[in-house]
């Protein structure tokens, strides 16, 4: 690639950006991580599209109109870019366009678009009326980009907004019998969804569809060299090799109000373990027990509860995740709410 666009202008490579491209500026960054060869970065940022960097750089929401799931993977690769060269101004790039998405473009299932354009943020009416509703693509990529955010800056909004997505959206796009992938999730009032059918419908959102439920364990915990994060109450086992250190999380949630851990086979050792205090639960409200008895949480919602101890082979921590309905109103503030649980 470096000699096929060697003797392209800026021009020109700009009018090739134009058309929905992907991530070519993430995977140039990750070959110039994977080589150390400096041409490859140099290559990531040429194909880093300015049309979309300039304005977001600056803040600006320019979104309106523009094709949504054209836009989100180059952010991607913003954020790449910054991870791998240090570059703090495509990070706060990156930065702004996921909370200007989330906080003003997205609906209660996490999906944000309609006909897979990003139509006004201060006019939804077209989200309740269209049959394209939010695409399934998009909030891979925003999930994608989420990941990122949080293994760069730790923060529990990250997570909040990517289990938004995965339940509300992403596991709610495939046919639980028949394996189908939903493309477009209508939030039109009483409408139905179409899923993709063998031999007929080989939609984009069909391809990372497949790979959407081949990495429902992603993210669920996270670490650093002594601390692990528990960000998804969801079932699973952590096996932490290199700190020969395993954990057991047994929990229905969201049918239930609570999630079990059990450490096995585990040699003694001091970690610490920091479990999501969701910013769907209230003040005051989240329990945690250590072997059968409570401790102390000072933390707010929206943070994490450290738990440093010498964890040894059949520790058992119960944590209470009350939940509540709350109605959530469109980013527009029109007459149309969702109910959440």
């Amino acid at each position: 690639m470096v000699d096929i666009t060697i003797d392209l202008s800026d021009e020109q490579i700009k009018a090739l950006l134009i058309s929905e491209h992907g991530g070519l500026n993430e995977v140039f960054a990750e070959v110039a991580d994977i080589t150390g060869e400096k041409k490859y970065m140099d290559l990531a940022y040429d194909f880093s599209h300015q049309t979309v960097l300039e304005p977001l750089k600056q803040e600006e929401d320019r979104l309106n109109g523009m094709h949504a799931n054209t836009q989100i993977p180059k952010v991607i690769g913003f954020e790449a870019i910054a991870g791998i060269a240090g570059d703090e101004n495509y990070h706060d790039t990156a930065k702004f366009l996921w909370e200007t998405v989330v906080n003003n473009r997205t609906v209660a299932i996490g999906g944000n678009s309609v006909r897979e354009h990003f139509h006004p943020a201060s006019d939804f009416s077209a989200m309740i009326t269209d049959v394209q509703g939010p695409e399934t693509c998009n909030t891979y990529n925003m999930l994608k980009l989420s990941k990122m955010l949080f293994q760069a800056e730790g923060q529990e909004k990250y997570i909040n907004y990517y289990e938004q997505g995965l339940y509300n959206h992403i596991l709610s796009s495939q046919h639980p019998e028949k394996g189908g992938f939903v493309y477009f999730t209508p939030i039109r009032p009483g409408h139905y969804r179409v899923y993709s059918q063998p031999e007929t419908s080989f939609w984009c959102c069909v391809g990372s569809g497949l790979e959407n439920h081949a990495k429902d364990n992603e993210l669920i915990y996270a670490y650093t060299n002594n601390e692990l994060y528990v960000n998804l109450y969801i079932p699973s086992t952590l096996n932490w090799e290199e700190k020969n250190f395993s954990l057991d999380q047994d929990t229905a949630l969201p049918n239930e109000e609570i999630s079990n851990f059990k450490v096995s086979k585990s040699i003694p050792q001091e970690l610490t373990i920091k479990f999501r205090y969701p910013s769907w639960v209230k003040e005051n409200e989240l329990k945690i027990a250590l072997n059968g008895k409570n401790i102390s949480v000072i933390t707010n919602p929206g943070s994490y509860v450290s738990v440093k101890r010498k964890w040894r082979d059949g520790d058992k921590i119960t944590v209470k995740l009350p939940m509540h309905i709350s109605a959530e109103s469109l980013p527009d503030g029109s007459n149309y709410e969702a109910l959440k649980y």
